[in-house]
Parts: structure tokens; sequence; C-alpha cells
């Protein structure tokens, strides 16, 4: 069993700054005067030296040769993740439409297009999100991919090659779960059993749309367990908080010992809680060991939809789970498709618009957001490789900011990023033609 990994403390992310002497590096790669995610504005601006696909030392004044990069103090941050995507479904507004205000009908409109899916439809919708999720510095993803009797294990072998096909530029790993329905539908039941057999990184499910909630999860956690498998659920998504499931998710989970396997999607009954019981709620969460990742784009345009007025927003406040020791993480969920007829790839975006909903503005707490970016989700997909330390896979991107706050506060745009070294993408910075 995959042990439940610390989160690193901050400041301790690379090589002490305190050493007396400099050693002769011969490096490949050395990026010049980066700001490390995580440091405070005192400490001095850093040289990163990468080999064999690497980061081999992190330090100010580096004496070493190799290609350099003038980094021109701006940030360095390792690689974003994301931790909670449907690639599968994205990119369908050409055959279906958001519902207009006041209706809610997005699964009807999202299921009743599933049975035109074709293998290369999927790849071709999800290479196209997938390169533009590149474009802006992920380097991590978790897909959802849903095999329903109406779609088959169609998704499942699209995302299945895509992975293969673009394993050099990111690590992409396949959440298999039935959408609309898993209880008595026997198909949807074996087609999850077959994306296990696969190798399916871990299932997922969403009881709200099933006839029997508390089975559907049930079903989960022991599937879960006979294929050794961590769990991602979409769960609790409404207005109001009756009937919340997160209590059997973490009452499950504990039983298991699946403790930091185990991951809530939504949670959007939570933003409705008073904050007393939301942090009584986080306290259950972190006790078990149970991740929330909040979807900011989707819940704020799928939620209050049975109000004319003053509607709510249900939207989570991740900040406040996190005082109470939960682990947190923000991500995209759907891309231009009837959940969510928006996107660009950008999880900065996404954190921004999140900060900008749960009104969190201070340097503290942007740069808490930009975690839920980076080492929050790292420890949910239990990568203990991740993050700028010396001897770790070079995955790191280049922002045009000068810290994490910053750059959520300013929506900044990546320049470039490394996949164990390897550059993966650039961009020029903007520049302002002066007459």
């Amino acid at each position: 069993m995959r042990c439940w990994p610390k989160r690193a403390k901050r400041g301790m992310t690379h090589v002490d700054f305190g050493a007396k002497e400099t050693p002769e590096w011969r490096l490949i790669l050395i990026l010049r005067g980066a700001r490390i995610a995580g440091d405070s504005p005192e400490m001095p601006d850093a040289d990163i030296g990468i080999q064999g696909g690497r980061i081999q030392v992190i330090q100010p004044g580096l004496v070493a040769d190799g290609e350099e990069i003038d980094i021109g103090r701006r940030l360095v941050s390792p690689g974003l993740i994301e931790s909670h995507i449907h690639l599968d479904k994205s990119r369908i507004l050409d055959r279906t439409v958001a519902a207009p205000k006041g209706n809610a009908d997005h699964m009807a409109r999202v299921a009743a297009v599933k049975p035109g899916f074709t293998v290369e439809d999927v790849y071709a919708r999800a290479q196209a999100s997938l390169e533009q999720s590149l474009l802006n510095g992920i380097i991590h993803m978790r897909t959802h991919v849903e095999v329903d009797p109406n779609v088959g294990m169609v998704g499942f072998d699209a995302l299945e090659q895509l992975a293969k096909d673009y394993a050099w530029a990111i690590d992409l790993e396949l959440c298999v779960f039935a959408q609309e329905g898993m209880v008595d539908v026997q198909e949807a039941d074996a087609n999850v059993v077959a994306g296990l057999k696969r190798g399916a990184a871990l299932i997922g499910g969403a009881p709200s749309y099933d006839t029997d909630r508390a089975g559907q999860i049930r079903r989960i956690f022991a599937l879960a367990r006979e294929y050794d498998v961590d769990v991602d659920i979409h769960l609790d998504v409404g207005p109001t908080t009756e009937d919340m499931d997160v209590y059997l998710v973490c009452e499950l989970t504990e039983e298991m010992g699946w403790q930091g396997r185990v991951a809530i999607g939504h949670g959007s009954k939570y933003s409705n809680l008073p904050p007393a019981e939301l942090v009584e709620l986080g306290k259950v969460m972190a006790g078990a060991g149970v991740t929330l990742t909040v979807l900011p784009a989707t819940d704020l345009f799928t939620q209050g939809r049975h109000q004319t007025h003053s509607q709510i927003r249900g939207v989570a406040d991740a900040n406040t789970l996190i005082e109470a020791g939960v682990n947190c993480c923000l991500s995209t969920n759907n891309v231009l498709n009837p959940f969510t007829p928006f996107g660009d790839g950008s999880l900065v975006r996404i954190a921004n618009m999140y900060a900008n909903i749960v009104q969190r503005g201070t340097p503290d707490e942007l740069a808490e957001c930009f975690q839920m970016l980076t080492d929050r989700p790292a420890r949910l997909l239990g990568r203990e490789d991740y993050g700028l330390n010396a001897g770790n896979p070079a995955d790191l991107v280049v922002w045009d900011a000068s810290s994490t706050d910053e750059a959520i506060a300013t929506i900044a745009q990546p320049l470039f990023s490394l996949k164990s070294g390897r550059r993966i993408f650039t961009r020029a910075a903007a520049q302002l033609h002066r007459p």
C-alpha cells in the first residue's frame, strides 16, 4: 500500500544556501536568477543546475559549466498538477449547447451525445485539451473517464492511448467511473471492472446520479480494495447541506486504511455550511485523510440555478478546510461542454477565480491557492519525487511573475516548462513597443 506522504515544509525545498563552498559542476542546463516557489522574499535568487533529467543542485552563485538561461528574477515552480478533469467529454459544444439560465439539465445534454463518441473523436478532443494544458504549465494530470453503457469503453480506449503518446510531456492517470448510475446497471459495473483490470490508476463515481447513493459508494470502496487503487468520487453537489455523503466516505476510508488515497470532487454543499460547522466537517475529513478538490468553474456555473436572484455561489472555501487540516486542491473539471462552456487550460486562472469567489486576497492566502495547484495535489497523487529538490525530476515551470501570490493575483503567464529536463513549450514574454 502506498504510504501517505507528508507535505514538505516551505523554505526547505532545495539545498542549504549557507554552504561555504560551491562545487564545480558540469551540467546540461543552468537556470540563473530564479525566484524559488515557496521561498520568503528575503531569500536570495538561486541558480538551478540540471543534468540527466534531474535537478542536481539549487543554490545562489552556482559555479558550473553548461547551457545557461537567465530567468531574470522570475518565479520558478514545480510543474502544475491538474487533479480533476474530464478529457473525454471536453470540447463538445459543436454537438450540444449549455443550458440556458434557470435550466439545470447539464447531465442530460451530455448523455444525449455520448453514443456518438468514437475513439478517434475522443482522442482528438482530449488531445486538444491536453496540449492546451501543457501550454499552461501542467505536467501531471488525473482525468476521469466515463464508461456508462451509452459510451462503453470508447473513452477509455482513447485516453489510454493518449497517455502513452504524451508520456514525454505529462504523467496522465485515468480514473474509471460510471457517471449515470452503477447500482443495478450491470454493464456499467462490468465496464468499471474492465477499466480496473486494464490498469486504471483509480476508481471514481457519481452517487448523486444513482438510485442508491450509499450502495454505489460501498461498491466503489469494495472495488478499490480488490484492485488496490485509489478513490476519487464526485460528491455532495447541491444547494443544501442535507443528505451529505462525505461522512460515509470518511468512515469507509478509515475502515479500509485508505487515508491519503481518497478524494472528493466538488463538495458544493460545503459552501452552504456556517463557518463553525465547516470547521467541524474539516476535522472529520482531516482525521480520515480525505482530500477535497474544489472545482470553481463548474460549481459556479451550475449551482444556484433554482434561484432567480441573490444566487448562491456553490464553491467550497478550501482555505478554511486547510486550516482545519484537510488537504485541498483546485482543478478545472470540464472544458467547453454543458457543465462548463468555458476553459483555456489555465489552472492559475481557475485559482484566481476561486480566490475572488471565496474572497481570499492576502499574500499568504494567494500563496496557499498556488499550493493547491502544486504541492497539495502532489500529495493526493502520491508524487513523492515532486518539487524543487535536488535529486527530483526536473519538472518545472518559469512564470512571468516573481512570487506565487503574484502569479495568482495577476493570472501570470508561464514562459516555459521542463519535463525531466526536456523543454516542453516556450512562450515569449509580452513586449510593449513604445513610440
